[in-house]
């Protein structure tokens, strides 16, 4: 039997009797329950302002997806510097523009356009500047950078004009359809090659099997396994599961090692910032180069924002996006914002299918994406050990998702049908996006031009052929 007398009782001193019921500790108290109910309210307020209760979703899910669509994406910040220094922009300086565009451009999508979609340097792009305006055509990176800034003022005045919103909204739903199958074909493309499976072939085969007896790619084929399990279980954020457990495959297995540190100050950015040439861009030859930038800018973006949209279910019942005039005045701003840090065309990625695949529905996705990139600013030597291996089974996955879409294409009707063809297989197989939307859109045009359908073109639709045609006109064939 336990002798209740025999307990000690709690003793306390008189110092902190007396602190406890001091007006001070009343008020840390009263401070306390004040920063709760502040807390709770700002919740409730976010909850209202992305307006989780209508999408169906909540702070868990929103953050899973932000979460899968950063370490997704990450790959960004070690690959735009190093595709940049071609043209002899300095790594280090690269790496923090790059991250300090896709945390203005994110946020500013997430708080503005409340829209569940990274913005970060675009792929290819990059590319177009460093080997074909500097290396090629021999002007100075800070003269690029100049047709960059053009190209995102011009957009800034043609969105807030409502001229961008006009000319999406003239483009066929065929083709819109397309743009999601074809960016999702892409996708698996990037994850066959990120996981192994695929490698450059011979002229006769341009691609061929890998060796896919290589322990990398066998443990990449495990990591798609265990998210395919998970997906068809139903787990929530099994993309960045799938991610996770690949990634510490790679580590146990040695194939990856812990960096030595995993905090560093980012790299000073003040070598690059507002570097730009105007006077260099001022002159007649570098109007092609404007252009180039302008129109893939264009259609780069508007195919992505179809593509995603589409696939998270925000097209209306005329397969428009609502307030598409927001996410593109973000994509602008990003776009001139990159230019004064440094780096090139900014605009929506993407990679942000694979948050929307876990559920991603609003703004606060992106907010959690920008809070991400704000991190790796100072825990950038942590992202290396994510290797391609880990994320590629997320790109396959994403890609077949997106593939739902060709169930709304006409295929009763070849005019419409050939044009958004032409849209998928020369996304895939020029390995650019923009070729693919450019030649649909100079397809359909000419298409029902001369099989008497003329009056089933919108003006817009002319007017984006056009574009499509200066695209080729100036694009820089090798």
């Amino acid at each position: 039997m336990l002798n209740v007398r025999s307990c000690k009782r709690p003793t306390i001193s008189v110092k902190a009797a007396r602190y406890l019921h001091s007006p001070f500790s009343d008020f840390m108290f009263i401070l306390w329950l004040q920063s709760l109910f502040q807390l709770s309210q700002l919740t409730i307020t976010m909850r209202s302002y992305f307006d989780f209760d209508t999408h169906q979703t909540g702070y868990r899910q929103e953050t899973v997806a932000g979460i899968t669509t950063f370490f997704t994406l990450a790959y960004i910040i070690v690959v735009n510097p190093a595709i940049l220094a071609a043209a002899g922009i300095p790594k280090g300086p690269s790496m923090t523009a790059t991250i300090l565009t896709s945390i203005f451009g994110t946020l500013l999508m997430g708080v503005y356009a409340k829209r569940p979609f990274a913005v970060a340097p675009y792929m290819g792009e990059n590319a177009f500047i460093a080997y074909t305006v500097v290396q090629t055509l021999g002007y100075s990176w800070q003269t690029a950078m100049a047709a960059i800034f053009i190209s995102g003022i011009l957009f800034t005045l043609i969105t807030i004009g409502g001229l961008r919103q006009w000319l999406a909204e003239a483009i066929p739903s065929s083709l819109k359809h397309s743009f999601s199958v074809g960016i999702g074909l892409f996708l698996a493309f990037l994850g066959l090659n990120d996981m192994g499976i695929v490698s450059l072939g011979v002229p006769g085969a341009p691609v061929q099997l890998a060796n896919i007896a290589r322990l990398p790619v066998l443990l990449s084929l495990g990591g798609l396994f265990i998210t395919a399990i998970l997906l068809i279980k139903r787990f929530t954020g099994a993309l960045l599961a799938g991610m996770a457990v690949t990634t510490a495959a790679f580590l146990l297995t040695g194939l990856v090692a812990l960096p030595p540190s995993i905090f560093s100050m980012p790299p000073s950015i003040e070598p690059i910032f507002m570097k730009i040439n105007m006077q260099g861009a001022m002159t007649w030859g570098f109007v092609g180069v404007i252009i180039s930038v302008l129109v893939m800018d264009f259609v780069d973006t508007m195919g992505t924002l179809f593509g995603l949209s589409s696939r998270a279910n925000l097209l209306d019942e005329h397969d428009n996006l609502p307030e598409i005039e927001k996410p593109m005045l973000v994509d602008a701003l990003s776009t001139i914002a990159a230019s004064l840090f440094g780096t090139t065309t900014a605009g929506v990625y993407i990679e942000s299918a694979a948050g929307i695949e876990q559920g991603g529905k609003t703004g606060f996705t992106a907010i959690v994406v920008a809070a991400l990139f704000a991190l790796a600013l100072f825990f950038s030597p942590l992202l290396t050990i994510v290797p391609p291996f880990a994320y590629g089974p997320a790109m396959l996955v994403v890609g077949m998702f997106m593939m739902q879409s060709v169930k709304k294409m006409d295929f009763s009707d070849y005019s419409e049908l050939l044009p958004a063809f032409l849209t998928i297989v020369l996304m895939i197989f020029t390995f650019n996006i923009g070729v693919g939307i450019t030649a649909g859109f100079i397809a359909y045009v000419l298409l029902k031009l001369f099989t008497g359908k003329v009056s089933e073109i919108r003006t817009g639709m002319w007017i984006l052929a056009l574009l499509s045609f200066t695209f080729y006109m100036f694009y820089p064939y090798h």
